[in-house]
């Protein structure tokens, strides 16, 4: 199994927003399946200056970089647009981290 990082910002363009809460549901029913299996180990929203969700960070557990790779082909934010920069880093997690 490897670890990790997504950084996945939003467009910056006028219909950013919009297109991000158009598939935000769906978004977070993906989430909420990965942390049911264990793959999906913490999430948050970035936001601007003004409070507006503008990305998403993700730690995740994978068996490989070819299978996040799979997983983001089916991602709704990447479906619908919304991620416009994905940065992937492969990390290493602490078991105390982990709670293992």
């Amino acid at each position: 199994m490897s670890y990790f990082v997504i950084i996945a910002r939003d467009g910056i363009d006028e219909g950013a927003l919009d297109r991000r809460n158009a598939v935000r549901d769906a978004h977070m029913e993906k989430v909420n399946a990965g942390i049911d299996t264990g793959q999906n180990i913490m999430g948050a929203a970035m936001l601007d200056d003004n409070g507006n969700m503008c990305g998403s960070i993700m730690t995740v557990k994978f068996e490989d970089r070819a299978a996040l790779d799979e997983y983001l082909k089916a991602e709704p934010y990447v479906i619908g647009n919304v991620w416009q920069d994905i940065e992937v880093i492969e990390c290493k997690i602490p078991l105390k981290f982990l709670d293992v």
